[in-house]
C-alpha cells in the first residue's frame, strides 16, 4: 500500500489549490479536436503527455507561489467505460490510460512537494451520460457497477482517493460513494448546479447531499460543487444549513451562462478573473469548510491565481 494512501491533508482546514477548465483550455486555447471532451485520449501520444504535464506545472507553480496545497486531478474525465468504447478504447487500454494519467501526476507531486505545498492526487471521474442534462438516469446500483471498473483501476495505483465530477443526479453520486467504499477509497462528489441552485435533475443541493450521505454511510470525505457561476448558487447558500459543512470545495465557471448556452456556445466566455476571485471571497463565509479552489469551464491560470490571490490575503 503506497504511504501516501488516504492521506488527505485538505481535510486539516488549510487551503488548498486545484486545476481550472482542463478541456476548454485545450479546445479553445490550443485549438484541439478533443472527441467527446476526452482529454485523457492525449496521453497516448508523448506530445499530448507533455502537453497535459505542462498544464499541471502551470498549477503547481501557482500553489507554490501562495505556499498553498495542490490537488491535481487526473485527465481521466472521460476514461470510463462507455466514453472509452466510443473513443475506440478497449478494456486494457483503458486501464493503461487511467493508470498513466495518474503516474503522470505522481512525477509532478515528486517535482513540486514541499512542507509548505502538499500534494495530493486524484483520481477523476465524469458522468456516464451528458454532464449538463439527467436525462437518462441509472438506479444506485446500477451506477455502482458501472463506476466501480473506473475506481476499482484507481485503487491499483498510488492515487490518495477518487472524485467524480458534474454530478447531476443524486443516484449516480450514490453509485460512486457505494463502489469507493466497497475499494476502501475515500470519495469527493462533486455536484453541478442550474443558474436556479439546483442540481439538472431539480433537486435541491442539500438534499442531494443529505440522500447521498444516507445511502453510503457518509462515505464521501466531502463535497464539491463545479460548473457553476457563483451567482448560480449563492442563494441556495445563503439559506444556510447544516449541509453547507459537508462542501469542502469549488470549481466554478467563469461564464455566467446556464448549461444549455455554454453547451450551444461557439466562443469561449472566460469571464474576469479579478471578478471570480472577488466572488469565492464573498462565498467563503458560506461555507465554513471550504478548503479546496479551482476553476472550471472557461477558466485557466489567471482565474486560479485570482482565486488564490483573493483567498490567501
Amino acid at each position: 500500500m503506497s504511504k501516501y494512501r488516504n492521506r488527505l491533508p485538505q481535510l486539516a482546514g488549510r487551503l488548498f489549490a486545484t486545476d481550472a477548465g482542463l478541456e476548454t483550455e485545450l479546445i479553445f486555447h490550443d485549438g484541439r479536436e478533443l472527441p467527446h471532451f476526452a482529454a485523457f485520449d492525449l496521453l497516448k501520444t508523448d506530445a499530448g503527455f507533455e502537453r497535459l504535464r505542462a498544464y499541471y506545472v502551470r498549477y503547481a507553480q501557482i500553489a507554490r507561489a501562495h505556499r498553498l496545497g495542490l490537488v491535481l486531478e487526473t485527465p481521466t474525465w472521460r476514461a470510463s467505460p462507455d466514453w472509452g468504447e466510443k473513443l475506440g478504447y478497449d478494456a486494457e487500454a483503458l486501464a493503461d490510460a487511467n493508470r498513466r494519467a495518474v503516474g503522470l501526476l505522481l512525477e509532478i507531486r515528486a517535482a513540486f512537494e514541499t512542507p509548505a505545498t502538499p500534494v495530493v492526487v486524484s483520481g477523476n471521474l465524469g458522468p456516464r451520460g451528458d454532464g449538463y442534462r439527467a436525462e437518462t438516469r441509472m438506479s444506485a446500483t446500477q451506477a455502482r457497477d458501472y463506476h466501480a471498473w473506473q475506481i476499482g483501476t484507481f485503487a491499483g495505483t498510488d492515487a490518495d482517493l477518487v472524485s467524480v465530477f458534474t454530478m447531476n443526479y443524486a443516484e449516480e453520486a450514490i453509485g460512486v460513494a457505494l463502489a469507493a467504499r466497497e475499494r476502501a477509497m475515500p470519495a469527493v462528489i462533486s455536484f453541478t448546479l442550474e443558474t436556479d441552485g439546483r442540481l439538472p435533475s431539480g433537486q435541491p443541493l442539500a438534499e442531494a447531499i443529505e440522500q447521498t450521505d444516507a445511502a453510503s454511510g457518509g462515505h464521501p470525505v466531502y463535497y464539491m460543487i463545479n460548473c457553476a457561476h457563483p451567482t448560480h448558487f449563492a442563494g441556495a447558500l445563503r439559506a444556510g444549513g447544516a449541509w453547507r459543512n459537508r462542501v469542502r470545495g469549488l470549481r466554478a465557471n467563469a461564464s455566467r451562462r446556464s448549461h444549455a448556452e455554454l453547451d450551444a456556445s461557439t466562443d469561449l466566455d472566460d469571464g474576469n478573473p479579478q471578478e471570480l476571485g472577488a466572488q469565492y471571497r464573498a462565498l467563503r463565509p458560506l461555507l465554513p469548510r471550504l478548503t479546496v479552489v479551482g476553476g472550471c469551464c472557461g477558466t485557466d491560470h489567471r482565474h486560479v491565481g485570482s482565486i488564490c490571490d483573493a483567498l490567501a490575503a
